[in-house]
């Protein structure tokens, strides 16, 4: 092997490193050192296929376990002549000294060397990785904060579902006919970048490979002449705070083409759609629809016959007062294929954020959601059902209708000093929370200043929030 001198770097700027991923399979790796440093070095070269020199006169038991037969130890300290031929250098000493020493060596036999720890003397960094072979994903800080690029890594590894390696595979199984049969760079290109974030790749997703193999079979052979299939994605955007959205409606909220979404959904949360998806606000207010219920369902079936990705988006959960039913029976009437991603609903978000739990042992064996205004606009519910003991009673879209169910409810048996909440713009940080009766709360509320989206909470639950009430001191 022909090397070339290198020079120490005279800083630390990593700013400027050239990522890549070398085949080091059967390739000539050093590893000096026995301690744990260099153990933990050991995995990462085994599992990339190496054949490891492991240079140190003694060794660790955990180290010692890990030796297979990749691993040839030599039994001594190292020599310029363990330089020799090498691929890559790793330098896991326990010693600073002798890692230094190492390293001014490497540098000067044109050697790519790491030290572990000490970025300022390697000429290559060893990153975190996440492992979804074939697909994999590394994550360096450039060593100036390895705590970070490991809290980075984390949190890609808990987004990233374990399927994506069946996607990374189903691309590798077909990537061979595909490319004789779609003879274009270009088309083919289109081509991968439909099927992997269209039905196919989400049956991948699902695990359903045997259905992925067969829809894959069905658009190689239609490819030239059918329009690609188009699918809806009715989604649950939860009650406003971003970290509440589930993995799988954060990915189809990125992969969509076109984005119907309703006015409850926050700013934050539209921010992480697809930036190049088309956007169609269909939100409604009381008394104010501005685009009808049939002319969304509509829309729906249209924007999906023309083979695009729709995404529905809405606020809280679909099944809950969003009239995801409504929506899915005109999918399922037409023939367009839907799948439906639940949300946390307003009750659930809001009250917890407001610290008020909505069942407790000592206050409320059952809960019940509500909708505080019917289809025609009126507020008449089944009020005994709301004033029976021991439960805490959540109402929607009730605000303009709090002065009528607060006398109603008192009506129908509550006492007057029944506690009772509202909150307004649950999880988010401009979220506020009025406590009171039923005979005082509404006084307290100029509906001039409160704004939507707002929930409101019935029963001695409420009490319990002057003790658990933890989301405005994060703020």
């Amino acid at each position: 092997m022909i090397h070339e001198q290198m020079d120490l770097p005279e800083d630390t700027d990593r700013s400027h490193d050239f990522p890549a991923f070398l085949d080091i399979r059967r390739r000539r790796i050093v590893l000096i050192g026995g301690g744990r440093n260099a153990a933990r070095k050991l995995d990462r070269l085994l599992n990339c296929g190496a054949t490891v020199q492991l240079v140190a006169p003694d060794i660790q038991p955990t180290l010692q376990a890990k030796i297979t037969a990749d691993v040839i130890h030599h039994v001594r300290q190292w020599n310029l002549d363990d330089l020799t031929s090498a691929c890559l250098i790793v330098a896991a000493t326990d010693s600073d000294e002798d890692n230094t020493q190492i390293s001014e060596a490497a540098h000067a036999a044109g050697c790519w060397i790491n030290v572990a720890n000490q970025t300022d003397k390697s000429s290559f960094l060893i990153p975190s990785m996440i492992d979804r072979s074939p697909l994999k994903v590394a994550v360096s800080s450039g060593g100036v904060s390895p705590v970070l690029a490991r809290l980075l890594t984390a949190r890609i590894d808990a987004f990233l579902p374990h399927t994506y390696s069946d996607l990374g595979k189903l691309a590798e199984r077909h990537r061979d006919r595909i490319r004789q049969h779609i003879g274009d760079w270009r088309l083919r290109r289109r081509f991968w970048e439909r099927i992997l974030s269209g039905l196919t790749g989400e049956l991948i997703l699902q695990g359903r490979t045997e259905q992925a193999d067969k829809a894959l079979e069905q658009a190689i052979l239609s490819h030239r002449s059918e329009q690609p299939d188009g699918e809806v994605y009715l989604v649950g955007a939860g009650p406003g705070d971003p970290d509440l959205l589930s993995f799988r409606a954060l990915r189809l909220m990125q992969q969509c083409d076109i984005v119907l979404y309703d006015r409850l959904v926050s700013e934050p949360i539209m921010a992480l759609v697809n930036s190049a998806a088309e956007r169609v606000y269909v939100g409604k207010r009381r008394s104010d629809h501005a685009v009808p219920q049939d002319s969304i369902n509509d829309q729906l079936v249209q924007h999906a016959r023309q083979g695009k990705r729709v995404l529905r988006l809405k606020g809280g959960d679909p099944f809950i007062f969003g009239r995801g039913g409504e929506e899915i029976e005109t999918l399922a009437a037409q023939g367009i294929s839907f799948q439906v991603v639940p949300g946390i609903t307003a009750a659930a978000g809001c009250a917890s954020y407001a610290g008020i739990p909505l069942t407790h042992r000592d206050h409320a064996q059952v809960c019940l959601f509500v909708t505080g205004h019917l289809k025609d606009g009126s507020v008449d519910l089944d009020w005994p059902a709301l004033t029976r003991p021991q439960q805490t009673v959540v109402i929607y879209m009730g605000l303009l209708g709090l002065p009528v169910i607060c006398e109603q409810l008192i009506k129908h048996g509550l006492p007057g000093s029944h506690p009772i909440a509202l909150i307004a713009e649950g999880t988010r940080r401009s979220q506020q929370v009025l406590t009171g009766t039923l005979e005082c709360l509404p006084a307290k509320i100029d509906a001039d200043t409160i704004k939507p989206p707002t929930l409101i909470i019935v029963g001695n639950v409420v009490k319990l929030r002057g003790k658990l009430a933890w989301f405005e001191t994060r703020r």
